[in-house]
């Protein structure tokens, strides 16, 4: 069975910093028209860091959009498309938390809302963790904290976790330091 969309036009309808509002005209695989409204983003990347002794540097920040502070794993967006999505990850850990990774491990794409949100975030783990400096931008304003790995899993499986690239990093982490025999 065919499931793709054919784009039959494209139109820009915002064009912000950080996103572009498009309205596109298609044609679903039966044939008849419809239309898709969606959100262009360049791109971002997150980080679980994890210190030697199973503790996940987290984050508590203010987000607008939901008027709560939220719990999260470091991340942000790529400078650019074309930006390299592990160099970006070292940018932003160091930025935001200070750290410096003796090792980053690439864990997978997070897609968050796709049906109308092209926002892809590539998700990685950070070990071997060394403390300098934040290098927080100018309207970034953010506490950081430890927290057991094992705490971190019970709070996303209750709910505690809302943010989903956090939730997931969490437990993709969990799981793969059970797989390699690491943690029970």
């Amino acid at each position: 069975m065919r499931l793709e969309e054919k784009t039959i036009s494209s139109k820009l309808i915002y064009d912000g910093k950080v996103v572009k509002l498009y309205e596109d005209e298609v044609e679903l695989p039966n044939g008849r028209p419809a239309t898709r409204e969606y959100v262009r983003h360049v791109g971002a990347v997150c980080i679980l860091p994890l210190t030697d002794d199973g503790q996940v540097v987290l984050e508590r920040q203010y987000r607008y959009p939901f008027d709560e502070i939220l719990t999260e794993i470091p991340a942000g967006k790529l400078d650019s498309p074309d930006e390299d999505p592990t160099l970006a990850a070292l940018r932003e850990l160091q930025e935001e938390t200070g750290i410096v990774p003796r090792e980053i491990v690439y864990l997978g794409d997070y897609l968050g809302s796709p049906a109308i949100f092209g926002e892809r975030i590539r998700m990685f783990l950070a070990r071997g963790l060394t403390f300098r400096e934040q290098k927080l931008d100018e309207d970034e304003f953010l506490e950081v904290f430890q927290m057991p790995l094992q705490e971190a899993v019970e709070k996303a499986l209750a709910g505690e976790l809302p943010d989903g690239k956090t939730q997931l990093a969490v437990l993709r982490v969990h799981a793969m330091l059970q797989k390699e025999g690491k943690i029970q």
